[in-house]
């Protein structure tokens, strides 16, 4: 993709590749262009650890110190000087954790030793306390083990200067963890993203208001502050925006002005009122794909002003599955992290799908595991892209390529995960 050009030129100009085609766009080829134009939050500040989680690292980790700072014991036994053929060896003491034994270990003698605690000078490895017999002030060895056997080494997690978290690495608990077992107690850490989204619509109605005839509540813009408060974003709900082309110009504009992100849903298909796409040619560069993919196949994408915009559909699930597969894996690439795809998994189908080759679809699924201990996947019934239980219930999409039709019980499919353990 290094001879992709501007979003500038391809805005003006969708013709001026030839394999660019903004009326049959791929999901692979949409997240392969806005890639391209990805330019991620540059702005950092420094946090507790305890205030770290989920943030995204702006510089890189290095270890202050060996980890472990000392050989230590890996289990409660008895350290002792590994000699061939040695059998007996005479207890001169013992080493507790962070209370170590003083004395040197020679020949023939040894210390009894607490996991985690300092291997005595001398001595290079422990024997566990189940393989020997005690008799009196001595051990008899009833299995001798190995040269260096249940030592952990100093800096054998982790060594002095090296790099332990890279730059970019979004903190998990364990990444906390492992930066206080460094003695860290603050990290520098790319400021948030900030987002603003609002629903356009005449039909729409807020929650809390009565429905007059032919108007639905507005229900995207709370499942798009759901999926944008779980990336960690600074979050400004727009509301929703009538189809008033001064009133939408004026919230596009300021929302511009003073985010990183913006998102509408609803006004990028065809057939609805064009005021959001005029507004767009006029103040931005902005390219408006159907994307070969079922549901969610209108998606615009671009600049207004200095903020990315992402035009969803305004259909609850096709919102919702264009947000997962385009918006998502976009802002955690410009909130510092690396632009992810996402992870497929294969599990067995147990029930019928249809579906027309030619395009990729979402269905929404429920991954389970069988009784046979394997994992299995079933649709939540009724796909229409209106039907917004069924990402309630789904626990993932199965994802079927362009190339795959209608599916038989018990075919091999793949599955994406609406969630992860960490």
């Amino acid at each position: 993709m290094s001879n992709t050009p501007k979003l500038s030129e391809l805005a003006a100009n969708p013709s001026c590749m030839d394999d660019y085609d903004p009326n049959a766009m791929s999901v692979a080829q949409a997240r392969s262009f806005i890639r391209q134009f990805l330019d991620p939050v540059m702005e950092t500040e420094t946090l507790s650890l305890q205030a770290s989680l989920g943030r995204v690292l702006a510089t890189d980790i290095i270890s202050p110190c060996n980890v472990p700072n000392h050989n230590n014991s890996a289990m409660d036994g008895y350290a002792f000087k590994y000699a061939e053929g040695i059998k007996v060896a005479k207890i001169i003491g013992t080493a507790y954790a962070g209370r170590p034994f003083k004395g040197m270990v020679k020949t023939g003698e040894c210390v009894r030793i607490m996991t985690g605690a300092v291997i005595p000078q001398g001595a290079n490895t422990v024997v566990m306390q189940e393989h020997v017999a005690i008799k009196s002030d001595s051990i008899t060895l009833l299995e001798l083990p190995k040269s260096g056997a249940n030592v952990r080494l100093a800096g054998e997690d982790l060594k002095l200067g090296q790099i332990v978290l890279a730059k970019g690495q979004p903190l998990k608990p364990a990444d906390i963890g492992l930066v206080a077992s460094l003695g860290i107690g603050e990290v520098t850490v790319f400021c948030k993203l900030k987002a603003a989204f609002f629903s356009t619509g005449d039909e729409l109605v807020s929650v809390g208001q009565p429905l007059q005839e032919g108007q639905i509540y507005d229900s995207n813009r709370y499942t798009l502050f759901g999926m944008l408060a779980r990336l960690g974003v600074d979050i400004s709900d727009l509301g929703n925006v009538p189809d008033d082309p001064q009133l939408l110009e004026n919230t596009l504009l300021e929302a511009a002005r003073t985010h990183d992100v913006v998102i509408t849903s609803g006004g990028v298909s065809v057939g609805e009122a064009d005021y959001m796409k005029a507004l767009l040619a006029k103040h931005g560069e902005v390219l408006f794909w159907k994307i070969n993919m079922k549901p969610g196949r209108p998606l615009a994408y671009g600049k207004i002003e200095d903020a990315h915009y992402f035009g969803l559909p305004g259909n609850p699930v096709s919102a919702m599955v264009t947000f997962y597969q385009f918006v998502q894996p976009a802002l955690k690439a410009l909130s510092g992290t690396a632009f992810e795809t996402p992870v497929l998994l294969q599990a067995r189908c147990i029930d019928p799908l249809k579906k027309a080759p030619g395009r990729m679809e979402f269905q929404r699924g429920i991954l389970f595991l069988a009784e046979d201990g394997t994992y299995q996947v079933k649709t939540t019934g009724n796909q229409g892209s209106g039907i917004l239980s069924s990402m309630s219930v789904a626990n993932c999409f199965i994802v079927l390529d362009e190339s795959t039709g209608n599916c038989t019980p018990g075919q091999m499919v793949n599955v994406q995960l609406l969630q992860g353990i960490l």
